[in-house]
């Protein structure tokens, strides 16, 4: 099978998803008073509404409506006023009516977009991106000084109620295959559910990682849902299909359904353009259907082919009205609007002197932009605390998120690390009192120790020595002591300079300012 990069070289991968957002951040679910919980006891939330039972009727979640036109209004969407529930008909055992409610054609929230900001290693899966000069554009992207920015398309977000939760006993991981029995837990059914569904304007993995990465920081951001892929309230759908270069006609797509983390959406959707075209170039056919990602074998595998709109036999929700929306509701809504991640980070680069692609990685997560926030809040205190904004974002954007990669399901609110220890950090890291590679120690320290930096400095006995007299006479005596690598280094091996750094630092025990050894090193060396 041919590498990805091989693949592009004849063909364009065009790719569109379908994300799925619970509103986990509500109290009941969509259309009944039932208790929306995650891990309660199988089958206690739930009442003759969400199980179908006859004469049963639904009222819809006034929060839930709230909730998705927040969604639609953060993803610049159009909000259209006028809209209606329909019925989407399959017989499957987590339905226990036998029918979703959801929306059609018309949705609360119609035609947005998002720009995505693609650099470093995921620009390369773009097809020769280098043949386009920063500004220039192609397409749907326009070139950067380091990557690109990819403008993708929404074509709607609309309401739907989640299904029941299905467990397959005895068989492989869970599936139903191989299993002896088949449980089912209505708890979930009925849960409100916003379905984003973009344009076919993804061309690589990498777009759609970043695509549906952007969104949970976004959904994150209004407090709609807790986004927890782990638990199933975000999940996404991939569709993707090959054409060759040059064509505009849509080939035949398959969908790669519930992937459950950025990583499997990227390398499901990398592995099916790779087998698409594998199976183009050998002449055969791509058959529309539904195929799952499976992480472990490293490829996916049918599920069933693919049900088209008339095999759901959509028609009007007889027992809900058509929405009207007023004006009044929509701005009220908009008046609810927080500082959205993209706003964040042109504040952080605009205020603080920040680099986009720092700004950008610091809004990543709220914990960590509401961190900097208040780092730097301490730090206007400070005489020209704005010099402290690029340590700081460098301290977190690699620190603190490696260490929190490392403990998986720790929060930074949960660390010792606090706003003033992280600030008293950087400021004695500025004013050369401590190393860099001693900031890191101190760093651990106040993670393994929960102690404040000054006290771990003091006890550690780490205060830099910064006097130019006190090094100078360490650096004289080095340089005194070593002839022969003096004459070295006059010869034009300027790389021994490493070794008199090293020992004017063992003659300091390791708290001689580096900078300040090395100017006056070059200076001595050179007379």
């Amino acid at each position: 099978m041919k590498t990805l990069e091989e693949v592009f070289e004849t063909w364009e991968a065009v790719i569109g998803l379908e994300i799925h957002a619970e509103l986990t951040t509500l109290e009941t679910k969509m259309f009944c008073g039932c208790k929306l919980e995650f891990g309660a006891a199988p089958n206690t939330h739930t009442c003759p509404v969400c199980l179908g039972l006859p004469g049963a009727l639904p009222v819809p979640n006034r929060a839930a409506i709230e909730s998705i036109v927040l969604a639609g209004l953060a993803t610049n969407c159009d909000i259209e006023k006028h809209s209606m529930f329909y019925r989407k008909n399959y017989m499957y055992p987590d339905m226990a009516k036998n029918f979703q409610t959801t929306q059609g054609p018309i949705a609360f929230c119609m035609r947005g977009h998002l720009d995505l900001d693609v650099d470093g290693r995921g620009a390369t899966e773009r097809y020769r991106l280098d043949a386009l000069a920063p500004g220039e554009t192609e397409g749907n992207i326009t070139r950067t000084e380091d990557g690109y920015v990819a403008h993708v398309g929404i074509t709607r977000i609309h309401m739907e109620e989640d299904a029941g939760k299905m467990v397959h006993l005895g068989g492989g991981e869970g599936r139903i295959a191989g299993a002896t029995q088949s449980l089912v837990d209505y708890n979930r059914a009925g849960t409100p559910l916003i379905e984003l569904v973009t344009e076919p304007d993804l061309r690589t993995p990498e777009e759609a990682r970043l695509f549906m990465q952007k969104l949970r920081q976004i959904y994150l951001a209004l407090g709609i849902s807790d986004c927890s892929m782990e638990e199933g309230s975000l999940r996404c759908d991939g569709n993707v299909s090959l054409r060759r270069r040059g064509t505009t006609a849509f080939g035949t797509k398959t969908e790669l359904k519930n992937m459950n983390s950025f990583k499997n959406l990227h390398d499901g959707l990398a592995y099916e353009i790779c087998r698409q075209a594998e199976v183009l170039e050998e002449g055969g056919v791509i058959y529309q259907e539904t195929r799952h990602w499976d992480p472990s074998a490293k490829r996916t595998i049918v599920m069933r082919v693919k049900e088209t709109a008339d095999d759901y036999r959509l028609f009007p929700e007889p027992d809900l009205a058509p929405y009207d929306l007023s004006d009044e509701f929509i701005e009220g809504v908009r008046a609810k609007l927080p500082e959205l991640p993209d706003q964040k980070a042109a504040r952080f680069a605009a205020d603080f002197g920040l680099t986009s692609y720092d700004a950008r990685h610091l809004v990543e997560h709220r914990a960590t932009a509401d961190f900097f926030d208040e780092c730097m809040a301490l730090a206007k205190a400070e005489a020209d605390g704005s010099k402290f904004a690029k340590p700081l974002a460098n301290l977190i954007i690699n620190d603190v998120a490696a260490w929190l990669n490392a403990h998986e399901g720790t929060l930074l609110a949960d660390t010792p690390l606090t706003a003033a220890r992280a600030l008293s950090l950087v400021k004695m890291l500025a004013d050369d009192t401590i190393s860099s590679k001693q900031a890191k120690e101190v760093f651990a320290a106040i993670m393994d120790e929960d102690a404040d930096p000054e006290a771990i400095v003091e006890a550690r006995g780490m205060k830099q020595v910064s006097d130019t007299g006190a090094i100078e006479a360490v650096v004289d005596e080095v340089i005194a002591a070593n002839p022969d690598e003096v004459a070295r280094y006059r010869d034009g091996n300027t790389k021994v300079i490493g070794f008199f750094v090293g020992q004017c630092m063992k003659a300091m025990r390791g708290q001689g300012n580096p900078k300040i050894i090395n100017e006056l090193l070059a200076k001595k060396l050179a007379e």
